[in-house]
C-alpha cells in the first residue's frame, strides 16, 4: 500500500518503508497527536519521537524489539503524557532540547542545535525552531537512496507554521528559523512529518510562505 500520511485516532499505523529506516505513524490520543516509530533496517533498533499518549498503544508498536530513546520534540503536555510510562518499560533514554527540558515530567538529556541522534545505522540531525516554544526540534534523516525527511513536531505544518499565541516576537523567530534553517537548506521533495495531522513536502508549502509572513501566523 502507498503511504500516505494519513492516520486517524485509534486507527492502525500507516507504515513507510525506507531504503535503511522504517517509519511507523500512529495517532493518539484526544489532540489526535502523532506518533512516529523509527526502526533501522539493518539493526532492529528503534527510536520513538513524542511519546504522546496511549501508552499501551505506543508500547504494542514497539513490539518485543525494544526501544533505545525516545525524543520529545517540545514541552507542551499533549506530545509527552505517555513519556513516563514507556520510558519506564523500555528503559529508553528520554530526550529533549535543553531549552525544554524542565517542562517534562521525568528527568531527560539534552539535544542541542546540530547535534546528532542514532537510531541503528541511521542518523538524525537536531534542528532546534525556536517559537513554538523555546526548545523546539525537528530531525532531519537524510535518505541516502532516497529524498529528505523531517519530523517537525509542532513547528511546521501543511499550511503554516506552529502557534505562537499572536506574540510577534515569537512569530517573527519561528517563521526565520522554518525559512533559514528548512526552507533554505532543504530540496522541495523533502518530506514532513507534523505533530498532529497528515503530512506534506516542502515544495507543496513553499508558495505560501510569504502569506504565512504577511498574515503573522
Amino acid at each position: 500500500m502507498t503511504y500516505r500520511g494519513e492516520v486517524t485516532p485509534g486507527g492502525p499505523p500507516e507504515v513507510r518503508e525506507l531504503d535503511r529506516l522504517t517509519v511507523s505513524k500512529l495517532s493518539v490520543g484526544p489532540m489526535d497527536n502523532n506518533a512516529y516509530l523509527l526502526t533501522c533496517r539493518s539493526t532492529g533498533e528503534q527510536l520513538l519521537i513524542d511519546a504522546a499518549n496511549e501508552a499501551p498503544r505506543l508500547l504494542e508498536l514497539i513490539g518485543d524489539g525494544g526501544l533505545t530513546a525516545v525524543v520529545t520534540t517540545h514541552q507542551h503536555m499533549d506530545h509527552w503524557v505517555a513519556l513516563e510510562e514507556v520510558v519506564a518499560k523500555t528503559g529508553a533514554r528520554a530526550l529533549v532540547h535543553v531549552d525544554d527540558a524542565a517542562g517534562l515530567p521525568i528527568e531527560t538529556e539534552t539535544l542541542t542545535d546540530g547535534e546528532t541522534v542514532r537510531v541503528g545505522d541511521c542518523s538524525l540531525e537536531v534542528i532546534h525552531l525556536r517559537g513554538h516554544t523555546p526548545g523546539s526540534v525537528a530531525l532531519l534523516y537524510r535518505d541516502p537512496a532516497g529524498v529528505p525527511h523531517l519530523f517537525t513536531g509542532d513547528s511546521l505544518f501543511p499550511g503554516g507554521v506552529g502557534n505562537t499565541d499572536k506574540d510577534p516576537e515569537r512569530f517573527a523567530a519561528l517563521i526565520d528559523d522554518v525559512e533559514q534553517k528548512l526552507f533554505d537548506r532543504l530540496p522541495d521533495e523533502t518530506w514532513f512529518y507534523p505533530g498532529h495531522g497528515k503530512d506534506s513536502t516542502l515544495g507543496a508549502e513553499r508558495p505560501a510562505l510569504p502569506q504565512w509572513r504577511a498574515r503573522g501566523w
